[in-house]
């Protein structure tokens, strides 16, 4: 019996359908060189600005990093978080985890702009997204790390995921490795990724509660911290997450937490009795292993979902689709 690829015409559409295939998944794999002929001024375009801003400003450094962080727990690394509201979009920036907190999109958008002038229509919002907060990282002390490129900008957003899938600040340890597990994070990564908050600060009406009514909490830190944080106003008054060294990229917040001096609720959760003391432990202990932890988490987090190939687009402007 002939079989069904002995004609020419049938082998040469079964040889096509596997060309195809191999052709798309390659274009939904992420490469650290994918401007190295399109825009070879990409990477120390960003760089440039985001020391700059950061020179400025420390805390934008952990701002950069939050943004990626709130761009890729809602469907993928794909700037959603990015897009203004409109007529026709509801975007992202107006959620629970996002509104008067989230920032830095006026950097992304210097940078953007800069893109636009050197190779126009070629590097995505998305991936400016992720380079800053690798930029931003080493700016202030912390691993470098090689970010996967070729993302493109998602063409919706959605509020809804945003204000479910963003981990909030009062979770107990099960909820953490919970929300992170559901993005295909181990707890040790989730531990890992937490160390972020070694930079960075936080709005008195994230931690309120912990220092007027939890117990796992250093009596004078709380006190100290109540200066600044009333019980009641006061709800966007700062206090740095590392009460050690705000600004520098280290270890110090898993030192604070062996202390209680935890900021927010999720963080001294990770050393409370439960089973992720022995890894904060480890970090405390080992600068180094958090380092790279830390970078590898930071690479699987870039990964989450990308708009690849044909699919999405690479938006002009950052704050509106095409």
């Amino acid at each position: 019996m002939a079989s069904k690829y002995s004609s020419p015409l049938n082998k040469f559409k079964f040889f096509l359908g596997w060309f195809l295939l191999l052709t798309n998944m390659a274009s939904a794999q992420l490469s650290s060189n994918f401007y190295a002929t399109t825009c070879p001024r990409a990477l120390a375009t960003i760089k440039s600005a985001v020391d700059s801003a950061v020179s400025k400003e420390a805390r934008m450094g952990a701002s950069l990093l939050r943004l990626h962080f709130h761009d890729c727990f809602v469907n993928g690394c794909d700037a959603s978080i990015l897009l203004d509201d409109t007529a026709n979009i509801t975007g992202e920036k107006t959620a629970g985890p996002n509104n008067n907190s989230v920032r830095g999109y006026e950097v992304i958008d210097t940078i953007k702009s800069q893109l636009e002038s050197l190779c126009p229509g070629v590097v995505s919002c998305a991936d400016i997204v992720a380079v800053a907060a690798r930029d931003s990282v080493v700016a202030l002390g912390g691993p470098s790390w090689s970010v996967l490129l070729g993302r493109r900008d998602s063409t919706t957003a959605s509020l809804n995921a945003a204000n479910s899938n963003i981990p909030a600040p009062t979770l107990s340890l099960s909820g953490l490795i919970s929300a992170f597990s559901n993005k295909g994070f181990t707890a040790k990564e989730m531990v890992a990724l937490s160390g972020s908050h070694t930079i960075g600060q936080a709005r008195c009406t994230t931690f309120r509660s912990r220092i007027y009514n939890e117990t796992t909490i250093d009596p004078s830190f709380a006190t100290s911290l109540r200066a600044n944080c009333p019980s009641t106003g006061g709800d966007n008054n700062l206090s740095p997450l590392d009460t050690t060294s705000p600004t520098s990229f280290d270890n110090a917040y898993y030192k604070n937490l062996q202390s209680q001096k935890g900021l927010l609720h999720s963080d001294q959760q990770l050393f409370s009795g439960g089973s992720t003391d022995s890894q904060v432990n480890a970090y405390s202990s080992n600068l180094g292993s958090f380092r790279t932890d830390f970078a590898n988490a930071m690479i699987k987090m870039g990964n989450l979902s990308p708009l690849t190939g044909t699919s999405g687009q690479i938006r002009t402007n950052c704050r509106k689709v095409n």
